[in-house]
Order: C-alpha cells, then structure tokens, then sequence
C-alpha cells in the first residue's frame, strides 16, 4: 500500500512517492533521469537525456493552445542527502521512507527531497495530463543543481525554442518568485605533505562535532547556527596551541550548500598530551554550549577512542587546514539595502574531504550582485596565497547569475490575476536572497520572463525537512490554471 495513498491532489504526490522510491542525490540521478525518459516515452512524448542526466520532455499543446508560444518548466532531478544521527541509509542505493504526520510529509530520520521533488511531480502531473489546456510545453529537469549548478551549466539551451518559464523550486505558496540571486561555488585544496605516524604519537582519538542543526545555505543562512566545520577548525586550533598533534582523516558536512550538521577528525597524541587535548575539548564544549544556547542548543563535542591512522598531516600542512578553515568567510557577509530584511551576500562553507593529495574544502557564495560575489571569491584567493603551501582555490560548477526583478513581467501578471482566482487571496511577489537557476536561463537561451511558482516547505537540506500536503492540494489548481491561461 502506499504511503501517500489517500492524499490529494493523487495526480501530483503519486509522481513524489515515485521519485522517493529513487535513489537521487546530487550525482545520482541516473536512474531518476532514466525513469523520466520511460515515463514520457510510454505517453508518446519526446524526451532526451543527457551525459549528465538533465532531461528535457517536450509535449505538445492542448486544449486550444496548440499554436500558443511555448512554454518551459523547470526542476532538478536531484536532492541533498542527509540523515540524523544514528540512522543506517545508504543514499547511493536505497529510497527515502515517508511518514505522514498530520498536514506533513516527512521521512523517517533523512532529509525528504522535497526540494525539488515536489516542483518536479507538478511538471509530472502536467506531462501526463490529458485534460488540462496548456501551450506547447519543454520540460527540463536539471541534474546537480544542488552541487554547484552542474548540469545546468552543460545543459544545451539551443535545444529550448521557449521565451517564457514557469520555475517550480520554491518553498511557499503564499508568494510568486520573481528574481534571486546568483551563486558560484568553488573549492579549496590543503596538500597534507603526509607522513608516517611519529611514533612518539601513540595515543589516538576521533574528535566528533556533533548535534548541530544545520541547515540550507540560503534559506537558513541568517540564523546563526554553528558551522560544523569551522567548529572543528576552531578546536584544533585550539588544541595546536597547547599540545603536539598530527591529524588524519577529516570529515564534515553533506554537500557545499547545506550548512554542516557534524564533522570529524582523528588525531595522533603524544600520551603525556592526552588530558591536555581532553581538557581544551571539555572546556569548548562549555562554550559552544553558552554560545549557541539559542541558535543551535545540541551542539557538543566528542572525543571517543580510534585507530591509529596509516599516516597524518605533517604538522605544518594540519595546522595550515586548521586555521584556513577558521578564517574562510562564513555566514551572513551583508545585507541588502534596497531590499530591506534580504540578505545581499553570504558564504557557506559547506564540506571538507580528505582527498588523495590532503584535504578539500568546498564552499558556496550566494549574492545579489554579481561583483560582490566575485569580490567574496577574491577574498578567499588572498587568504589561500598568505597560507602558502601549495593551497589552491578553483570555480566549481556553474558561476550562476542572479536574475533581476521584472515589474513588467507578463507572467507574473498571469500568474498573480490566477492566484486572486483560484486562492482567493492577494500573492506577495518576492525577491529571493536565494541562488536559482533562473539567471542561467534568462542569460543562456535567454528566456525573456521567468516566475517560480512554490509550496510550503520547511528545514530544506536537514533531516527535519517537510512538505505541507495541504499545501501541495493548494497550488495544484493554480498551476493548472495558469497554464490554462498563456495562450
């Protein structure tokens, strides 16, 4: 039986339950993409699929609008990944198991894929439907948007005859998006200069940060929770200043824009070090505790016995990483002043890796205005040529544009006179501090006008994300209708 079996709008949550029955996080959405191309080759449609598994469906108008201008939707295909403590998933192969609680839809202990399942199943249901007018539709599912834009950075927009698109990634329905920022993500590499554990450093210890809430790096950015990462960073800092210790191994955060919920190293100490190394983490843990009271109350720090390392950052190279970390900018990093309460410019440092050579940072900078994002980037730059050591610093993915405001925007005018209709209600129009794809394609095709059409949904990109049913049984009639209305 399915789980969401007795909720409406049937039409669009059977196209959810699917998709979470599909393994599809960020560089994973093969077999999503592969389903995609079968569900729309069974309809008769024609459909794509790209090396990178972005699929475009195109369908034919219907209902009177078969010689109406055509129209684009939009999605990604993909999720971020992440599960509570304690729970056993392998993101890479099994599904997401949903729970209905009350008005919500939630998992049992992972992130949801909410963000952008549900937009993609409103595209679905408009794909299968034979009784609903619309123009001559282009569907394009993106892959790897929640990775730096991949896929739509290689996606061939010259395949898109559409001027006009309907963008489903938003996360309420009381508002109609239009315009948000850009982004660009980029990447830090450490060498670690390895070496064999000194053997005077016999004693070892996995140092664990823990508890967090973490977050989505736009959305949730202005909280003021605890970056993982940096916390670690800010212990063995700590730690380096008053004991001798190699490092090995770190770990941290999900994906470049999720604020990261726990992170990890081993370290190698010298036994007379131990209790030093215990009482620097015993009192941090009593600072972050105060704090963090309000913004991230769970937060603490673990110490727990390990396995000796096979080899270790030289000294040199683990304290580099450490105090590069602490000083990469993070977080809020201004404010709008045009648009009041939006903040203008951030920076998450989302993950470290461990890699062959040392250790990666990956980090994502979202802004309103393209320099300031660029000049944000330059910042990092500088701080990794005063780090020396062979630390480098690349572009990673798309460098996303933002995509401005357009009051005289034809489809917002549609979509706002079908909202009024169908809801009942005046929508906001909104401007985002968020990082869409929306300026990739106002730049690359260029398509001309461009809303986001969204539903109400909450903790994106953490295990406490959910999605209103009500909500989704709210914006189906109207995105039906609005489509209704572009011929």
């Amino acid at each position: 039986m399915s789980v969401l079996e007795n909720l409406e709008p049937r039409e669009v949550l059977q196209y959810f339950e699917i998709l979470s029955d599909i393994p599809r996080g960020s560089c994973n959405e093969k077999q999503a993409a592969e389903w995609v191309v079968d569900f729309a080759t069974k309809r008769g449609l024609e459909a794509v699929k790209d090396d990178l598994h972005c699929v475009l469906v195109r369908k034919p108008g219907q209902g009177g609008l078969e010689d109406a201008e055509p129209l684009i939707l939009h999605g990604h295909l993909d999720m971020v990944c992440e599960k509570s403590e304690g729970v056993e998933i392998d993101f890479e192969t099994e599904p997401i198991t949903l729970v209905v609680d009350g008005d919500f839809i939630k998992a049992d202990g992972t992130s949801l894929g909410a963000d952008n399942g549900i937009g993609v199943s409103y595209i679905l249901a408009l794909l299968a439907s034979e009784d609903i007018p619309h123009p001559p539709l282009e569907a394009v599912l993106t892959a790897m948007e929640e990775k730096g834009k991949v896929g739509a950075a290689n996606f061939d927009t010259t395949q898109l005859k559409g001027r006009r698109m309907i963008d489903f990634n938003w996360i309420t329905d009381k508002e109609i998006l239009a315009g948000c920022s850009g982004d660009v993500t980029f990447t830090v590499d450490v060498p670690a200069e390895w070496e064999d554990v000194p053997a005077t450093h016999s004693e070892t210890r996995l140092l664990k940060v823990r508890g967090l809430s973490g977050g989505h790096c736009e959305f949730d950015i202005q909280l003021e929770r605890a970056n993982a990462v940096q916390v670690l960073a800010r212990v063995l800092n700590a730690v380096a200043a008053r004991a001798d210790v190699r490092i090995s191994e770190p770990h941290g955060g999900a994906q470049n824009n999720a604020i990261p919920a726990d992170a990890q190293v081993v370290l190698a100490i010298r036994p007379e070090d131990v209790s030093t190394v215990e009482d620097v983490v015993k009192q941090l843990d009593q600072d972050l505790s105060t704090e963090y009271a309000i913004a991230d109350p769970d937060v603490r720090l673990e110490l727990d016995a390990a396995e000796a390392p096979t080899r270790v950052f030289s000294a040199e190279a683990g304290a580099r990483l450490s105090r590069l970390t602490a000083l990469v900018p993070n977080g809020v990093i201004s404010w709008s002043l045009s648009v009041p309460g939006i903040v203008e410019s951030s920076n998450n440092l989302g993950t470290v890796r461990t890699t062959d050579e040392g250790a990666r940072l990956m980090s994502t900078i979202t802004a309103a205005v393209t320099s300031r994002k660029h000049e944000i980037l330059d910042r990092v730059r500088a701080l990794a040529a005063l780090a020396g050591g062979g630390v480098t610093v690349e572009e990673y993915g798309l460098d996303a544009p933002e995509f401005p405001f357009r009051p005289d925007s034809p489809l917002l005018a549609v979509a706002a006179q079908a909202y009024r209709d169908v809801i009942g209600e005046e929508p906001e129009t909104h401007v985002s501090q968020c990082s869409l794809e929306l300026g990739m394609f106002s730049r690359r095709v260029p398509v001309e006008d461009i809303i986001s059409i969204g539903t109400e949904l909450h903790a994106l990109h953490s295990p406490a994300e959910k999605v209103n049913h009500t909500s989704v049984a709210k914006v189906w009639p109207l995105v039906r209708e609005v489509v209704s209305r572009l011929g």
